[in-house]
């Protein structure tokens, strides 16, 4: 996507592109095929990405972050690595932005340097575990307990629909010590060789080279360290985590929605019926100018509600509404491309065929579009 006339970019910005854009060209690209059969990518995979920045956006330079959070660099990283046409990559592969978030934010120094750093690396991987077979968005109903006995907090409980919850080392975890409602949550992080934690598979219509499961925990002994900020300050936690979340979701969907674009547009000038090419058809034309047009007008929101986050801003309502958009954008145009490519669009291993099964999760995960809308709602005080 073109940006030189941007104002919100800078030469860095340019140049973390072109590293992004090589990694991409050179080592995603051209292995998502074999990786969406094999179910999971490479853990190799983490060491490449961290070594060139991947994976520090946002987190203290001693543990080998970039520093200070910056949401248009964030967005420029989604632009280059969604050219692959996988969200299942882009989901395992950055399983520690959502993961390690809260640990940045609230962890102490020893709990920071014992798991931040590794992942920076690349050696290690975070999960976010909020979710349970109970509830979805609903995160003030978590089930799972955490009794403190001692120096230890005593887990019980489950999460599902956890992505990486295969492979994590660690899982941040929502965990219920006190009452009712969102006052008695507090996050808790847990090693994944922890005795008494399990994790089962769960199988998926798309995001296939990411490895989502069920995660149990039977009587597992988490020492009391490893508790962020205090007890009781869950909820908040789990909601500023997801407002990155949502915005970051909403950039995956608006460059999805390109490599849709271009697809379409690369089949209509090669495909040829009735003796001309159908990109000169104008029933064709006007579907990609409308993709075009919707593509344009979500990048511009999203840029600018990525500048409003640098300068200190917190748009709940808008990241919401943006979701929202860029969701219901790349259903179009996964749709527009599907309709023009055809029954090419309808065989395994076609881009637009991969993301066209990915949309829903993008329009569910982080918050229904119907959770957003309410939460829009409330926030405009509708």
């Amino acid at each position: 996507m073109t940006t030189a006339s941007s104002p919100f970019y800078t030469d860095d910005h340019e140049a973390f592109r072109q590293v992004i854009k090589d990694f991409t060209e050179k080592d995603v690209t051209p292995h998502i095929p074999e990786w969406e059969d094999a179910g999971e990518i490479p853990l190799e995979m983490y060491a490449k990405a961290g070594a060139i920045g991947v994976f520090g956006d946002g987190f203290e330079a001693e543990y080998g972050g970039h520093g200070q959070r910056d949401a248009i660099l964030r967005m420029v990283m989604f632009e280059e690595l969604c050219q692959a046409g996988s969200g299942g990559f882009i989901a395992a592969l950055l399983t520690n932005y959502i993961g390690l978030s809260p640990i940045g934010k609230f962890g102490d120094a020893a709990l920071k340097a014992r798991v931040i750093g590794p992942c920076m690396e690349g050696a290690a991987i975070c999960a976010l575990a909020i979710t349970e077979p109970s509830g979805g968005s609903d995160v003030a109903r978590v089930t799972t307990t955490a009794r403190r006995d001692g120096d230890h907090y005593v887990v019980n409980g489950s999460k599902t629909f956890i992505t990486s919850g295969m492979r994590a080392n660690h899982f941040t975890t929502a965990v219920r010590t006190g009452g009712d409602g969102p006052a008695g949550l507090s996050m808790l992080v847990i090693d994944a060789d922890l005795p008494g934690v399990s994790r089962t598979k769960l199988d998926k219509m798309g995001w296939l080279c990411s490895d989502t499961a069920t995660i149990y925990f039977d009587d597992v002994r988490v020492p009391a360290e490893n508790l962020l900020g205090e007890e009781g300050a869950g909820f908040s936690m789990i909601v500023n985590n997801f407002n990155a979340e949502r915005i970051d979701m909403a950039a995956q969907s608006i460059a999805f929605s390109r490599v849709c674009f271009d697809e379409a547009l690369a089949w209509a000038r090669e495909r040829h019926t009735f003796g001309k090419p159908m990109s000169t058809s104008q029933v064709i034309r006007h579907k990609l100018v409308e993709m075009d047009r919707n593509i344009r007008a979500n990048h511009a929101w999203c840029e600018l509600l990525a500048w409003r986050i640098n300068q200190g801003d917190n748009p709940v309502a808008e990241i919401a509404e943006l979701k929202v958009a860029a969701t219901t954008c790349f259903e179009f145009c996964a749709r527009e491309a599907a309709q023009i490519l055809g029954g090419a669009s309808y065989l395994r291993g076609s881009v637009v065929e991969r993301l066209y099964r990915e949309v829903r999760v993008q329009a569910i995960g982080g918050g229904s579009e119907e959770i957003m809308r309410d939460l829009a709602a409330n926030q405009l005080g509708i």
